[in-house]
């Protein structure tokens, strides 16, 4: 399978619904979390990246947001079983840390599930220590970079 993909930020609803919808089938469909679970009260002031297939298919998601002007938050970052282990989440890494860069931030923390954090050290991310408890099954490490 040789497709093209290409990262932008959701613009339409009809982008829109298919960014939420990746999310959720990805982050919370398999725990029986109901539709809505894969949003938070701060969608409104966070800065969201797809990646779409030239088929405009969405197969890759993430969102970075502010937590302080020094901190910046990485959140919802998937990539679809099926395109996975193409460098895709790495493009939407890279791109989340060149978004918080240029609005200033030091560091960039996050949440990450047990299963992804090799993914982070991989690209100079520190484990600071431990985190929640997903749904009571998916144990998290918090993470940090500085930029």
């Amino acid at each position: 399978m040789n497709t093209t993909i290409k990262i932008c930020t959701p613009q339409t609803e009809q982008e829109w619904q298919s960014y939420y919808a990746l999310r959720w089938r990805l982050l919370r469909a398999p725990w029986q979390q109901s539709r809505g679970s894969e949003q938070d009260e701060l969608e409104q002031n966070a800065y969201h990246v797809m990646v779409k297939t030239d088929e405009d298919e969405t197969v890759g998601v993430g969102r970075i947001h502010s937590n302080t002007p020094d901190e910046w938050q990485i959140r919802y970052m998937a990539v679809d079983e099926e395109y996975r282990r193409r460098g895709i989440a790495s493009k939407i890494l890279q791109h989340l840390e060149d978004y918080a860069r240029s609005k200033g931030a030091r560091r960039i923390s996050l949440n990450a599930r047990e299963a992804a954090v090799n993914f982070y050290i991989h690209h100079e991310y520190q484990i600071i220590g431990d985190a929640y408890t997903l749904f009571d099954v998916i144990k998290h490490k918090s993470m940090q970079k500085i930029l």
